[in-house]
């Protein structure tokens, strides 16, 4: 027998009919004002409060800083394994304490507050990384369309102070365009998982708990071994490096509970 292939494992134009890539694109799309976001508050909230260290006013600004962080890097933690295809737990390296100095301790302590904020300043680089793909797709997708919509002028930005257009105004200009626009819908598309495959190595390095929490399969007596499912984020993506930067959604999500203890 002849199997089929599924359309989304063609070379170059499957990324077309790849359910993921559309889920990158959405990843992509709140990436830029979350990028821009954790920016401005967050070195805001670390130049204020260093301003401001020698007093207690400082101290608090500065603390109050790591809560959002790590209240960022759960949400970040939900974008990931809802739209990235990630497992990721939430970390478990706050310790026991008592008392109020304690307890603000115990976040300055956990590994995860600083890996958080890595990611969270990373993220604004991201967020730059994403906009070249979602502006070549709104450049591209009209032009796929110029054959039923003709006559138009298709905007492609400015240079040097002046708009770049091109009028098309007969069918065999709008025939032209529309290889030019499926070329260009081809290429965001794959630069869009280019960019999803970067945050999502982003977020199994900063985001998930550490490899040595992986559960192990257990051995029994008469030497079969009980499978258990252990997903967590050393075992996840290895082959995500392959082909357009696909990524391979295993078959039950774990924990997504990604807020901040």
């Amino acid at each position: 027998m002849v199997s089929l292939r599924h359309p989304s494992e063609l070379p170059v134009v499957g990324v077309v009919a790849d359910g993921r890539t559309y889920r990158h694109l959405l990843y992509l799309l709140l990436a830029v004002p979350l990028g821009f976001v954790y920016s401005t508050v967050f070195t805001f909230g670390v130049a204020f409060g260093l301003a401001l260290s020698v007093a207690l006013v400082g101290l608090v600004v500065l603390f109050a800083t790591l809560i959002g962080a790590r209240l960022a890097a759960g949400l970040e933690r939900r974008l990931a394994n809802a739209l990235l295809g990630t497992h990721l737990l939430r970390p478990d390296d706050l310790a026991d304490a008592d008392g109020a100095l304690a307890g603000v301790r115990k976040y300055v302590d956990a590994p995860s507050t600083w890996t958080g904020l890595g990611f969270l300043s990373l993220k604004f680089w991201v967020s730059l990384l994403a906009f070249v793909p979602l502006v070549l797709l709104a450049s591209a997708l009209p032009l796929v369309a110029a054959p039923v919509r003709y006559p138009y002028e298709a905007d492609f930005g400015e240079v040097n102070g002046e708009p770049v257009t091109w009028a098309i105004d007969t069918l065999p200009e709008a025939l032209v365009a529309l290889p030019l626009g499926v070329a260009g819908v081809l290429v965001a598309l794959h630069l869009a998982n280019l960019a999803a495959y970067v945050s999502r190595r982003m977020a199994l390095a900063l985001l998930g708990r550490p490899e040595s929490s992986r559960s192990m399969p257990a051995v029994s007596v008469s030497g079969e071994e009980d499978e258990s499912d252990g997903h967590t984020n050393g075992e996840e993506g290895e082959s995500d490096a392959a082909g357009d930067f696909d990524f391979v959604d295993d078959p039950a999500p774990a924990d997504r509970d990604g807020d901040a203890r």
